[in-house]
Parts: structure tokens; sequence; C-alpha cells
């Protein structure tokens, strides 16, 4: 699996990371049981410090979406975290959805768009 960061991007390269596997899983990409490049392999691969991913995928497992041991390494967690959105989600896409609001899309275009990018992502 290749991943892409953007360095000069404000968004911090462990959330690229995160958000990147969490894309990955979603599509289909990886499934439940695929193993994710150890910290020195992605760091040696990408340029990105150990640390940084190390953080990344600490956030993964908090949030359910991998499982970490020491012979099989980080890998990709059965089943879905949760059934329901998390509160932090939720205040995530009320400001993304605000966000369309400011920019003139009315509730209309706003499902448009959700309907085009679950299309995109299956």
């Amino acid at each position: 699996m290749i991943w892409t960061f953007d360095f000069h991007s404000e968004t911090p390269l462990y959330l690229q990371l995160r958000n990147q596997v969490v894309l990955s899983v979603s599509k289909g990409e990886l499934k439940p049981g695929d193993k994710l490049p150890t910290i020195r392999a992605l760091s040696d691969e990408s340029g990105i410090n150990m640390m940084t991913i190390s953080k990344a995928y600490q956030l993964l497992k908090s949030e359910g979406y991998v499982h970490t041991d020491r012979r099989s390494g980080t890998v990709i967690a059965e089943g879905v975290p949760s059934a329901t959105a998390s509160p932090d989600i939720l205040n995530r896409l009320r400001l993304v959805l605000a966000e369309l609001r400011l920019e003139g899309l009315n509730d209309q275009g706003i499902l448009e768009l959700c309907r085009t990018c679950l299309k995109e992502d299956l």
C-alpha cells in the first residue's frame, strides 16, 4: 500500500496517514487481517519520523481500526469500531455541513455531493 503525504499541508502528517488508512479500509483496499507496514519500514519509505507514524498507529488503535501485537505487527481489525457515529465525528460532520452551506450549497446540493462521494468510495 502506497500512501502520499503533503508536507506543506496544514493537516499534520499523522492525521494524513490515519485518514488514508481509514479511507483504504472503507474502500475495501485494506481488509481485516491485512498487515500495515512496520513503523520503521514506513518511516524509511516515506521520510516521516517514526514517532509521527507511531502516533498515527496509536490513534488508529484507539479508534478500533487496527490492533497490534509483537508477533503479527499492526493489522486491520475485524468488524466496524462502532455501529453509531461518535460525538467527535458528528461534530466534524456538522462543521463540514456548515462550511458547505456557507459556500452556497443548499440541502439538496449537499445530499447530491454526499451521494457522489459515496459512489466514488464503493
